[in-house]
Parts: C-alpha cells; sequence; structure tokens
C-alpha cells in the first residue's frame, strides 16, 4: 500500500464511504444528512474529512445544491463497489454457516440456454454451490457487476457496450459466436430438410422482434442483401414465452432468434432449426467479470470451465446439425 492509500485505511470510516455514495445520489447537504440519519453539521465535517484524505475537492457546491465533479463521482464508484462487496461478505457468512459452500452471483439475460446448464455442471462439481442468477438486459447487468453486487455477467457483446467507457473496467473470459437462426414447428414440413436462402422465405409468416432490436436488424439487412423486401411480421413481440408459444400452436409461423435462444427453444422440444444461407453472423456473447486484478475464488473459476463446456458440446451439435 502506498503512503496515500494508507492514510486513507487509516482514516476513513465506512461512514464516509456511505457519505460518498449518498451526495452523489442527492443534490442536498440535507438529502443526505436525512439518508445517513446524521445533522448537517456532521455531514459538512464528514465531507471536509474526505476531501482532506484524498486531497482534492470532489463535490462542487452551488445555490443549487452539491454535485460531484469527475474526481467524486470515481471516488463514489469505487465506494459503492466497497459497500457492496461487504455486504456480500456477510451474506456469504450467513449461508457458509447453514451450509452453502460458495456463493456464485451472475447475471445474464432471460433466455439463455447455456447458463442454465452450466450452473447444473457448476453443481455437479461444487454440489454444496448456491447459485443467484439475475436475469436483465446485459448493460444494466454491466452496471451491477461493476457496483459489486455481481460476480460475472453473461451477455452478448452490444454496440451499446462497445460504443461505452465499461469496456476497459471489464475482464472477458469466454467469447461465444452468435449468429441469426431460423425456427419452426416440427410441424411444419415444408421446409424440413430443405438448404434454404433468405429469399425463399420472403413470403413466410413471420414472428419478429421489434425494429430497435438487434435481431430484427440483422434480419431486416440479410434480405435487403439479398435483393428482396423484408418481410413484414404478422406477430410481434420480444417475450420468448410468447415466441416459443406462438411457434409450437401455429405450424405456418416461422421465428428469427439469437443462437442462445434457439437453444433454448430446440431443448424444449417440438421446434426445429431451418437451414438458411448465408449465414448471418451476431455480435458475440461473452462471460465478464470486473479487471480488478484478483485472484478469481474457485466457484468462479469452476462456473468459467462449465460455460466453456457447455459452449464446446453446442458447437459440435451445431457442427453436426449443418452437416445433415
Amino acid at each position: 500500500m502506498d503512503t496515500k492509500t494508507d492514510r486513507l485505511v487509516r482514516t476513513l470510516r465506512l461512514r464516509h464511504l456511505e457519505l460518498l455514495v449518498a451526495l452523489c445520489e442527492t443534490p442536498t447537504m440535507r438529502g443526505a444528512a436525512a439518508q445517513l440519519h446524521l445533522s448537517q453539521p456532521a455531514i459538512s465535517k464528514m465531507l471536509g474529512e474526505l476531501e482532506g484524505c484524498f486531497g482534492a475537492r470532489l463535490f462542487e457546491r452551488s445555490h443549487q445544491g452539491i454535485h460531484a465533479n469527475a474526481l467524486g463521482s470515481s471516488a463514489a464508484f469505487r465506494a459503492r463497489a466497497v459497500l457492496h462487496e461487504l455486504s456480500r461478505a456477510t451474506e456469504d457468512v450467513d449461508a457458509m454457516q447453514s451450509g452453502v459452500t460458495a456463493i456464485l452471483r451472475v447475471g445474464a439475460p432471460s433466455v439463455t440456454a447455456t447458463v442454465p446448464a452450466a450452473i447444473v455442471r457448476l453443481r455437479e462439481r461444487l454440489p454444496g454451490a448456491a447459485v443467484q442468477l439475475r436475469e436483465g438486459r446485459v448493460h444494466e447487468l454491466i452496471h451491477r457487476l461493476l457496483d459489486g453486487e455481481l460476480d460475472c455477467v453473461f451477455g452478448a457483446i452490444t454496440p451499446e457496450l462497445i460504443s461505452s467507457d465499461l469496456i476497459p473496467l471489464l475482464e472477458p473470459v469466454v467469447l461465444l459466436k452468435d449468429e441469426l437462426c431460423v425456427l419452426a414447428s416440427t410441424s411444419n414440413r415444408s421446409y424440413a430438410g430443405r438448404r434454404l436462402k433468405w429469399a425463399d422465405l420472403q413470403a413466410a409468416q413471420w414472428v419478429l422482434p421489434p425494429r430497435e432490436t438487434l435481431v430484427r436488424q440483422a434480419f431486416m439487412t440479410v434480405f435487403l442483401n439479398s435483393g428482396v423486401t423484408p418481410p413484414v411480421p404478422v406477430i410481434e413481440a420480444m417475450s420468448s414465452v410468447t415466441i416459443g408459444t406462438v411457434l409450437r400452436q401455429d405450424p405456418a409461423l416461422l421465428c428469427a432468434v439469437r443462437l442462445e435462444h434457439a437453444l433454448d427453444e430446440i431443448s424444449r422440444g417440438g421446434v426445429q432449426w431451418l437451414k438458411v444461407g448465408p449465414q448471418v453472423v451476431l455480435p458475440s456473447f461473452g462471460l465478464f467479470f470486473r479487471r480488478d486484478g484478483l485472484e478469481r475464488p474457485e466457484i468462479l473459476t469452476e462456473f468459467t470451465d462449465a460455460i466453456r463446456s457447455v459452449s464446446a458440446a453446442a458447437t459440435s451439435g451445431n457442427e453436426r446439425r449443418a452437416k445433415r
């Protein structure tokens, strides 16, 4: 530890870290005082101690209130992660006292075949492990990872993520290829066993996600590249439950989904994967950790290996399917 960091450790209390976070979330000293159940003079004194320890002004004061400058925002980001890590440590100790050997907190999209299979494999290797799965959009989950709420996130490397300033803070440990897949009910025999081109499916009845989604945009682009007008869906839906249900109940329908969604639907039965060319590559999926330089606990290492194992099995299955 350098001299400045040593001084921070010896001088600051956890209450100072709570104040850092509170002042970033509350625009007034009065609001922060109420949130922390302290008086305003106490808040002012603690803020002076904070800025003294860091040797820099962290917040700008004005008649409109108080707001963090770039230095304050950066310090608060780290403080929030420290507080979440402490909260996780308390939960871990409580869980281990009740018999759990380790806890994994993973973020993932709501539709994924890889993560459930990897969790099963993880628990085969570590029977005493407990898993807390948090579902959501990858950008939101990445923020929860960086805040210390999650241990890892499995999700697509979206243009939104690439264009953000978060990439340098992340460590991708597994990258999986993704592609646009076409599914149909197994009752639909019109296309079974045929090698199709996208233009062959221009007149089909489609279930598609909204226009603003990456899948829909890739779908429209491949038809335009094939020289035909992109089909207008007869059903537009985001919910995987809705898509899977209508697909199975109406054999006339086709749907375009990501590989993760396709594998999930196929595993449930009643759905077939149509061979359509040319292949449309989508942004890869990845398993992300925080780039903190710390040694990974065993449960994270085992989960990473489980993701790789499940992915290898899926890739092998896809290659066999493509040769049929």
